[in-house]
């Protein structure tokens, strides 16, 4: 190893050490801090992250860590806000999404970790070690606001072994992804025990965004004030989407609100391919009797592909004493250590959010087995911004309403992206 990669290793784990300490201050009277935390994935989330939280109090004895879960992302968000809004306790530390750092920070709902991490030597080393596409959520206002955790990337999986036995070459364009889902769709008159392709749009901005990417125009802009809803390359995008059903006749028709059905869809044969989250693969590759391949989604250009990142954050949320803080603070540096980022990674399917922990032993040695893994944080690489911006609540409900009317043949795409823009516009005119 280079003797300049060596230092900067030990450095990072040099100061990771000095963080899972804690403070000296903060170790000296009794501590209970609650995490609110989302099971968002087909994934043992709850036995893992009860396993750290048992290893992180045998630590800290003074530190007892208490785990609520809740449905998904945003019911965690909800109990925060309520619980807040209504005068109440709530919990020291919480999962949510990256992207809802503005929103959570303009209503005051967290703070900044920026003081606690100023204090401890080696906290440069420490940030820059997190892979840069998931650390981009943590800023603002040049304050850090949260530290990347439980992250993804949007992938499409798809079964192999229907590919190779049907002779169909892996899709590198919108034209060869639609003609694989239709020659694997299997149909006996109206009775479909097969489709080619699952694409869940219950929650569609995430799963949508890399298919506008590939049409030439991502929903979302530099700034954290600039959408473009109405671009051309996003309207051809939902016109593909909708093909999918109407012409391929290889996925079926309007919204699909399959997100929790599409693993289990695609390991029982169902389905022959699905957009899902890299944090199913894991999963995914424990169950699924036969060759699993991932890749980003095909663009409309030959030999192109996109995706985007995904998944929360670890945030500190307000109201807490400052012991509570030190030891909510202490547990999110101890979560996120590189050798737990590669355990998580392993045992989920998430992205392990390090490069160091992608040079652990364990990490290297799962990869080697599991090739996919690799290929995960590959597709990140090539990915572009998730949709973030200021009133995201508001914008992102503006979009999927009218990006659904379009899938669902209520509006028609262009008039559908235009009502949302100007919506949009408005709901964000105070912030530009």
């Amino acid at each position: 190893m280079p003797k300049k990669v060596m230092i900067v290793l030990l450095t990072v784990v040099l100061a990771t050490a000095m963080y899972a300490t804690g403070a000296p201050e903060a170790e000296s009277e009794a501590v209970t801090i609650q995490i609110a935390y989302p099971v968002a994935i087909d994934a043992p989330v709850t036995e893992i992250l009860d396993g750290y939280a048992r290893a992180f109090e045998s630590e800290h004895p003074n530190v007892t860590v208490e785990t609520i879960y809740s449905g998904g992302y945003g019911d965690v968000k909800t109990t925060i806000q309520t619980t807040i809004d209504g005068g109440g306790d709530a919990p020291t530390l919480a999962v949510m999404l990256a992207t809802d750092l503005f929103d959570l920070a303009n209503s005051q709902y967290i703070e900044p970790m920026t003081a606690m991490l100023d204090k401890i030597p080696g906290s440069d080393a420490y940030l820059a070690d997190f892979l840069p596409a998931f650390l981009s959520n943590s800023y603002y206002q040049d304050e850090v606001w949260s530290l990347p955790f439980q992250r993804s990337a949007v992938m499409l999986y798809y079964n192999a072994d229907l590919f190779s036995q049907a002779g169909l070459a892996v899709p590198d364009s919108w034209k060869s992804l639609g003609e694989a889902a239709a020659a694997l769709t299997v149909r006996d008159g109206d009775t479909v025990s097969r489709w080619g392709i699952e694409w869940p749009s219950g929650w569609p901005y995430w799963l949508f965004q890399p298919l506008a990417m590939g049409g030439g125009q991502n929903i979302v802009g530099d700034s954290d004030t600039e959408v473009y809803f109405d671009n051309p390359g996003v309207i051809d995008a939902i016109k593909y989407y909708i093909s999918l059903s109407s012409d391929y006749k290889a996925m079926a028709s309007g919204v699909q609100a399959v997100w929790g059905n599409a693993v289990p869809d695609f390991v029982s044969g169902n389905t022959a391919m699905i957009v899902h989250s890299s944090g199913s693969l894991s999963k995914v590759l424990a169950q699924a009797p036969f060759k699993v391949g991932v890749m980003g989604i095909p663009g409309k250009q030959k030999g192109s592909s996109f995706s985007v990142p995904g998944g929360g954050n670890l945030y500190l949320v307000a109201g807490s004493n400052d012991a509570e803080k030190q030891a909510a603070f202490d547990f999110a540096v101890f979560l996120t250590d590189p050798a737990r980022a590669a355990d998580f990674s392993i045992n989920t399917g998430y992205i392990a959010t390090s490069t160091s922990a992608f040079d652990d032993a364990a990490m290297k040695t799962y990869i080697s087995a599991n090739p996919q893994a690799g290929e995960a944080k590959e597709i990140l690489a090539s990915a572009g911004k998730e949709l973030s911006l200021q009133n995201l609540g508001q914008v992102r409900s503006i979009f999927h309403n009218y990006l659904q009317a379009a899938f669902n043949g209520e509006m028609t795409p262009e008039a559908a992206m235009q009502a949302a823009q100007k919506e949009a516009d408005a709901a964000l005119a105070d912030f530009r």
